[in-house]
């Protein structure tokens, strides 16, 4: 049995869902080396993706051009795709797969960061087109769907990419593709898959953790939370947590913006936002700058990631919840800060006044004695005949003596 198990064939299985991110392409490139130091049989990339950055795709795409192992690109699960970025490394591949009820195309570029004007977005359209048909003639794919697929951003069926030429087979699942795949020829190789041994190789734990910092939403939301963290520190000096969590979720904010197109403008419409809330509760404006900063943070979180591909943008849900949920705090907080002053003193020598106590001696009108008020004996000067154990009430402190008179 272990003789048998050494000698089967190994197919490594990694996966990809979602963009195309320098996580992703560090895995990706990561888990090929290591393949082909192990030299499995075949490496099967299962992959859903609307796209992603160009620079990491072509990462990917020199680590499979650079494999001696056979590769093949499998869109799956069924409703997956494999759009824009997710084309250039499917072509790249020794073999193209697509389950029933996926899709492959739409690969026109789009501009990110500063806006690009007709002249650069049609340099940057015609590298595209080049480099994609360049992809196809290598494999021995129909060059001429590089320019449908990016200068008019075809997309194409399983069956329709089959028939295209652009795909080599439709299969179910993982298992009848390995079986259709047995006996097929690739860099000189003939596959031996009947009883491969599929070793499953997702992304860990780190890998995952940095895919989930290229999310807008959560990059977005850690940007939020460093930046209530830090005020609330600022305000109330000695939190230690807020200020801590602030400072952890703000580095992790600027290292999630290294992976986007982020608008600089936006990140500062939103600190504005912020500033003007925590403005109201000291100022008195009557919401001016209340209504203000809600309207920056809205703006700033609209313009925060500069481009026009719905993975990469904050969606609306997301943007909806922060700026209700800080209107809400900061309601929540300037209402506290106003009933704070709207309360009578309780302490010092303006907080005495209005208290009750009990005389502990006879006094008579104009005369003084002691009385018992607020937890202290204090010397007492009588406006009226007050008898030992009548409950008296503050008129006036004067230094170290109080006025008091008879409880109504």
């Amino acid at each position: 049995m272990i003789l048998s198990a050494l000698l089967s064939s190994v197919v490594v299985q990694l996966t990809v869902s979602g963009a195309i991110s320098p996580p992703v392409a560090e895995y990706l490139a990561r888990e090929i080396r290591r393949a082909n130091a192990e030299r499995a049989d075949l490496i099967l990339i299962t992959m859903d993706t609307p796209g992603g950055l160009d620079e990491s795709m072509r990462t990917i795409v020199k680590e499979e051009i650079a494999s001696d192992v056979p590769i093949c690109v499998y869109v799956y699960p069924q409703g997956g795709r494999c759009a824009s970025a997710g084309v250039f490394i499917a072509a790249a591949a020794d073999f193209v797969a697509m389950a029933p009820g996926t899709n492959i195309g739409a690969a026109h570029p789009v501009s990110m960061g500063e806006k690009a004007d007709s002249v650069m977005l049609e340099k940057v359209t015609n590298d595209a087109v080049a480099y994609l048909a360049s992809l196809y003639a290598k494999t021995g794919r129909p060059t001429e769907w590089a320019e449908k697929f990016v200068r008019h951003s075809f997309s194409l069926s399983a069956d329709s990419a089959v028939s295209a030429g652009v795909a080599d087979l439709v299969a179910e699942s993982p298992e009848e593709l390995l079986s259709a795949l047995d006996g097929r020829s690739a860099g000189g190789k003939t596959l031996e898959l009947a009883n491969a041994r599929v070793a499953k190789r997702g992304m860990g734990f780190r890998d995952s953790l940095l895919a989930l910092l290229a999310n807008p939403n959560i990059a977005y939301i850690l940007l939020m939370i460093g930046l209530y963290g830090l005020l609330f520190e600022l305000a109330h000096p000695g939190g230690i947590f807020p200020g801590v969590t602030g400072a952890v979720s703000l580095i992790l904010a600027f290292y999630s913006f290294q992976l986007l197109p982020v608008n600089y403008a936006g990140v500062l419409l939103i600190i504005l936002g912020v500033g003007l809330m925590l403005a109201e509760v000291k100022i008195t404006s009557h919401g001016i700058l209340g209504t203000g900063g809600v309207l920056s943070l809205l703006f700033g979180s609209i313009m925060l990631f500069d481009v026009n591909v719905p993975y990469l943008r904050i969606s609306w849900f997301t943007i909806a919840v922060v700026v209700i949920l800080t209107l809400l705090l900061f309601i929540f907080v300037i209402g506290k800060a106003l009933r704070a002053q709207l309360w009578r003193p309780t302490t010092g020598r303006e907080g005495l006044a209005g208290e009750e106590g009990e005389a502990l001696e006879d006094i008579k009108a104009g005369g003084r004695g002691q009385v018992f008020v607020h937890g202290e004996r204090w010397l007492a000067e009588a406006s009226e005949d007050i008898s030992k154990g009548d409950r008296v009430i503050v008129e006036e402190v004067m230094g170290l003596r109080i006025k008091v008179r008879k409880v109504p």
